[in-house]
């Protein structure tokens, strides 16, 4: 019986499948939560560290009320910037892959109607929705 089992892993092609299950299985059971926790134990630090900053200031002066929410804005402020600017650079890469996939599919499968080469649009159009809302319909920053 053994052997038999042995003999199996001897074809390559089955000894590559059982290598990329083990794989697949110890990323999803393991690492990844694994990442999880530590990503959220890492944001509540974050999330304490900034609380308690601002309840010192608060406690400091009677200026310290009126630093702890210039403060809050600012970190507000830079949130909405850093995610203003992640929508940017997505837009810019979907289309940049919109673009890139028209190109490519036209060349590979020629210009016919029926041809998949418009596949591409749909990426592109995605991004340039997100170019749209970050510069006409998103709130302006301060």
């Amino acid at each position: 019986m053994m052997h038999l089992l042995l003999g199996i892993f001897e074809n390559p092609a089955i000894g590559l499948w059982v290598f990329l299950s083990i794989g697949a299985v110890s990323l999803f059971v393991v690492f990844l939560p694994a990442v999880t926790w530590i990503d959220k134990q890492h944001k509540e630090r974050e999330a304490f560290y900034k609380a308690e900053t601002i309840r010192r200031i608060t406690e400091a002066s009677g200026e310290g009320a009126k630093a702890a929410m210039e403060l809050m804005r600012e970190q507000s402020r830079l949130e909405q910037l850093k995610k203003r600017e992640g929508m940017k650079i997505g837009g810019l890469i979907c289309v940049g892959v919109g673009v890139a996939m028209v190109i490519f599919l036209r060349a590979v499968a020629g210009a016919e109607p029926d041809d998949p080469y418009l596949v591409g649009l749909i990426p592109a159009f995605v991004g340039v929705a997100m170019l749209v809302y970050v510069y006409a319909l998103a709130a302006r920053l301060e």
